[in-house]
């Protein structure tokens, strides 16, 4: 008998296996466990997954200029002049326009990537997206990914694939009290399509908290078996709060532990992530150097106006890669031109925005974030670096922390709110687990130690509830849902 778990994840996805004494990882990618939760169509819709969907989509934007065209939806006829009723050869006269639509269809696009699809799962206002004209609902976004992930699984085991546990955040991302329920059909329904006839939902955060037991039991086992005294044993029992911090959410378990059961006690989550960080690193540290907060100089009625540049009105589509493209048509573009045209103080900066809007650059700026992000868990200070836009900022951890103040904030609450719902307080806590690629923060790192001194333990940040739901399948756990 062999358990199977999938981890599909807003950034990164992972799966495993359990035959009840060892969990190993699949190879997702050709040498690697994790893959990128991420889909490339071209305009043939032929899909691309993982690390090659990205690739092809950095590839083929590298120094490509955008060209928004108006979208023609129709054509419309007009008479101009009526025929003579008097002459049998008259004609009438007519002017035929065309009808325009959205006035920001990039036609050089060779490609789209769909990455972080999951943050929409939950959302019922989305049902469709509009790829090269053809609409596409979420469920087919996603289903390519989970297909490759089947076949990746069944060659590792040898055998078709006849159950699994698929992790799920504690609440999908979201408004809507019903996100969870519409997420999990819209999976479901994925997962179908994929081949994965038969699979169980399973909370992440307790999944990781399997995976954590079962090495802590495994490692016990190993020590004891080498010790000439075997009176200092891993304890039997105990109660592990579990913080799993990914890249679209925050979710937290309080479990209790007593041998090999466990009973789950309260779960908690909200939608904060490592996309969410990125965004506020973006804002608060790159804007500045796209001409955020610079003057616009402009002469109207014969008086010179000046004020700051409307910055606001490109902000929340430099923030969304995928959307930044729109930014390259005229109502926005000519602001730009005219701030350069004037030169002065801030001119490198326009400059340098024109030159991300009209490349599409949003992407490898977001990677750069990404990189000087993970850098600053291990080292004090580093530099987010974009030489496509000759721009190389540097990055402290002291920053950085000030950009979390408000993250930091939200983290302490939850885990106040998760320790209510369980009945425990932080002294009843015995071992906290900190897991998932955004854990790795120094800032979060050190906001746990502070509320749980000598408590707070690593383990396995990228594969550890892949781990904990092949456990889960294996010994068939179950977990209803509220």
């Amino acid at each position: 008998m062999i358990g199977v778990g999938l981890d599909f994840g807003t950034s990164n996805s992972a799966a495993a296996w359990y035959d009840g004494e060892q969990v190993r990882m699949i190879p997702l990618e050709e040498c690697d466990a994790i893959m990128p939760t991420a889909m490339h169509l071209d305009r043939e819709l032929i899909p691309l997954t993982g690390e090659a969907a990205v690739a092809q989509y950095i590839d083929e934007n590298r120094d490509r200029i955008v060209e928004l065209t108006p979208e023609v939806i129709a054509k419309a006829s007009m008479v101009t002049s009526e025929a003579n009723s008097a002459d049998p050869h008259s004609e009438a006269e007519t002017e035929t326009s065309s009808v325009y639509g959205q006035p920001w269809v990039d036609r050089g696009m060779p490609g789209r990537l769909f990455r972080g699809v999951k943050r929409l799962l939950g959302n019922s206002s989305i049902r469709r997206l509009l790829v090269f004209d053809h609409p596409f609902r979420l469920v087919a976004l996603i289903t390519p990914i989970l297909l490759r992930i089947r076949q990746a699984i069944e060659e590792s085991l040898a055998e078709p694939l006849a159950d699994i546990h698929f992790g799920h955040p504690v609440l999908f991302e979201g408004n809507e009290n019903l996100r969870n329920n519409l997420a999990f059909d819209r999976l479901s329904e994925a997962c179908g399509h994929a081949g994965i006839d038969k699979l169980t939902f399973y909370p992440e955060p307790v999944a990781a908290t399997l995976s954590y037991r079962h090495n802590d039991v495994v490692t016990a086992e190993m020590d004891n078996e080498n010790a000439e005294n075997t009176a200092e044993q891993s304890p039997d029992s105990g109660c592990v709060l579990t913080v799993d911090f990914g890249g679209g959410t925050l979710d937290l378990s309080v479990v209790e532990y007593s041998g090999t059961s466990f009973d789950v006690l309260s779960t908690s989550g909200i939608s904060l992530g490592g996309d969410h960080i990125d965004q506020l690193i973006f804002r608060e540290l790159l804007f500045p150097h796209f001409g955020k907060g610079e003057i616009w100089s402009r002469v109207k009625d014969g008086r010179l106006i000046e004020n700051d540049f409307p910055f606001e009105e490109y902000e929340d589509k430099l923030l969304n890669w995928a959307v930044t493209y729109i930014l390259n048509q005229n109502q926005y573009r000519s602001k730009i031109i005219d701030r350069i045209a004037q030169g002065g103080q801030g001119k490198e900066k326009f400059e340098r925005l024109l030159e991300l809007i009209t490349h599409n650059f949003s992407y490898l700026v977001f990677q750069s974030i990404k990189d000087a992000k993970a850098a600053l868990s291990n080292v004090e200070e580093t530099v987010i670096d974009i030489p496509e836009l000759d721009l190389a900022v540097p990055f402290s951890r002291d920053q950085f922390e000030k950009i979390m103040t408000d993250v930091l904030g939200r983290i302490e609450n939850v885990t106040e709110e998760v320790l209510q719902r369980s009945g425990r307080g932080r002294s009843d806590i015995d071992i906290v687990i900190r897991t998932g690629g955004s854990s790795q923060i120094a800032a979060v790192k050190s906001l746990l130690e502070k509320q749980f001194p000598g408590k707070v333990t690593e383990h396995d940040p990228f594969t550890s509830v892949a781990a904990g739901l092949a456990i889960a399948s294996y010994y068939g756990y179950q977990f209803q849902r509220s």
